[in-house]
């Protein structure tokens, strides 16, 4: 893997005041969608199932477990996870609280079952399982898959009423982070996306669309709402079956956004790490959120796309910002804080962000030089991108079984099994054995010459195939056997006469 030049690799750590400043960007990157998994849920249930600070606690913990795991190799952020809102919120419908928290429980444990496996049986047959056919459209949907949502957070979706003061809002957030990237020097440029959430709040402030409100009713100190097992509730199986198959399709998520890191660090994280090693780290933290009454965990594109916009891989950032998750856990009023930054600042930031993880998959398919005019990779990436950008779901209910499969995790599994079914000439090829194969491309080679020739000196039909046979006839045995020097010379003396006597 071509390496990527990172202002800050993976294990520098950054001066103090930078270094601070830096795990703040990485916390506004999180936050909004950390806070939205349980908003969502909640609002799903009818319910405080998941309340939004032992979300941020849980993520915090979660992160440095993570970093833990990986020996401090990958600057990878966990946040709560979108797959799981809408089975959390089936569970505690059928469960309570219970049913809830031992689902997510489970799914940890389910990740670490996955790792053992991997760590025993090795992670080379994942170049056969994730060639680049696969991961470049696996991370284009990544990113682009968010799209809408930066597009919603702006307000200019179909059907949406037009707003001038969100649109300038939104407008000023983009230009400032963009500028910031091409223009900017030092320290400056590496911290494009919080000046552009400053930039644009700073502009929301002036234009009226901020609501202090949050602020003015929050306590500056509030003890996060935790529920534990067997002190706030009983571990329940009952609604286990409408969570844990949820795992087996965010291992795929897990992977492409490892995937994505990779290339942009220029390190590979499969390997080292490991996989086994990164899906140990996100399934003990979903555990450690399962314990405290926090939704799954899972990687944040957003966190990773921050990674290669600034170039500072360092994951001591990384290891702050997650400290940082777990103090505004406590922190009421700056909690509220951040939960006042208008959705328009947001969303012109993310056209940035989500855009830049679309193109980084697109970079994988051109630095591979994958080959387009190869039907199977036509099939492969073409599906993938519209399964994964078309909205295609899969739900599956059956009594207390209910799975949907949707979005990037489906294209996923869908390009990989294509991918496995669909073979190259040259596959196949290279599983015919050497005696057949050689035959076989040589009489192939052979018919072409002939029938080069063919053209040339020889006008019937039946000639030519006269022709061939013998010229195939001829090069094969040539191949299979080595005549003995006596037998060449004398073989030279019988051709050489009639050669003679026909040209007198």
């Amino acid at each position: 893997m071509e390496k990527s030049k990172m202002t800050l690799d993976v294990n520098e750590r950054p001066p103090v005041a930078k270094w601070l400043i830096l795990s703040l960007q990485h916390v506004f990157a999180m936050f909004g969608a950390t806070i939205l998994v349980p908003i969502l849920v909640n609002s799903a249930a009818g319910s405080e199932v998941l309340p939004i600070p032992v979300a941020l606690v849980a993520s915090g913990i979660g992160t440095l477990i993570y970093i833990l795991c990986t020996k401090g190799k990958s600057p990878v952020y966990l946040g709560s996870s979108f797959a799981f809102i809408v089975p959390i919120a089936a569970a505690y419908a059928k469960g309570g609280i219970a049913g809830a928290m031992t689902g997510v429980i489970a799914v940890g444990l389910i990740y670490v079952i996955v790792a053992t496996i991997i760590h025993f049986i090795g992670k080379n047959w994942l170049d056969k399982l994730l060639p680049p056919v696969v991961i470049g459209p696996m991370i284009m949907i990544i990113g682009l898959s968010l799209a809408p949502s930066a597009i919603s957070q702006i307000g200019i979706t179909d059907g949406a009423v037009f707003e001038w003061k969100t649109l300038l809002v939104a407008v000023v957030s983009f230009l400032a982070t963009a500028i910031v990237m091409t223009r900017a020097r030092g320290f400056l440029k590496i911290i494009p996306f919080l000046v552009g959430i400053i930039t644009g709040y700073i502009c929301a402030c002036i234009v009226g669309i901020v609501d202090f409100t949050p602020i003015k009713e929050a306590a500056f100190f509030s003890l996060p709402h935790f529920v534990f097992p067997f002190i706030s509730y009983t571990p329940s199986f009952a609604s286990l079956i409408t969570i844990a198959p949820i795992a087996l399709v965010t291992l795929c998520e897990h992977i492409g956004d490892h995937i994505s890191l990779s290339n942009i660090i220029g390190k590979d994280l499969i390997k080292d790490p490991g996989l086994d090693r990164t899906l140990l780290g996100d399934g003990v933290a979903t555990i450690a959120a399962g314990l405290i009454g926090g939704p799954a965990n899972t990687t944040y594109g957003e966190n990773t796309s921050v990674v290669g916009m600034t170039k500072v891989a360092s994951v001591w950032v990384i290891g702050l910002a997650a400290i940082m998750a777990i103090i505004i856990g406590f922190l009421g009023k700056f909690t509220a804080f951040v939960s006042t930054i208008p959705n328009p600042v947001l969303g012109g930031v993310s056209l940035l962000l989500y855009g830049f993880i679309g193109i980084n998959g697109l970079k994988v398919l051109i630095k591979n030089q994958t080959d387009f005019e190869n039907p199977k990779n036509v099939i492969v990436a073409s599906t993938m991108l519209v399964l994964g950008l078309g909205g295609a779901v899969i739900a599956i209910n059956s009594g207390d079984l209910s799975v949907t499969i949707s979005g990037m995790s489906l294209a996923a599994i869908i390009g990989i099994l294509l991918n496995l079914v669909l073979s190259n000439r040259e596959e196949v090829l290279e599983e015919i054995p050497v005696e057949i194969l050689s035959a076989s491309e040589l009489e192939k080679g052979t018919k072409s010459e002939s029938k080069k020739t063919d053209k040339k000196k020889v006008s019937g039909k039946e000639n030519k195939k006269a022709t061939v046979k013998k010229e195939v006839k001829k090069e094969i045995t040539k191949k299979a056997s080595t005549p003995k020097k006596k037998d060449t010379k004398t073989s030279s003396k019988k051709v050489g006469r009639p050669k003679k006597t026909n040209t007198k």
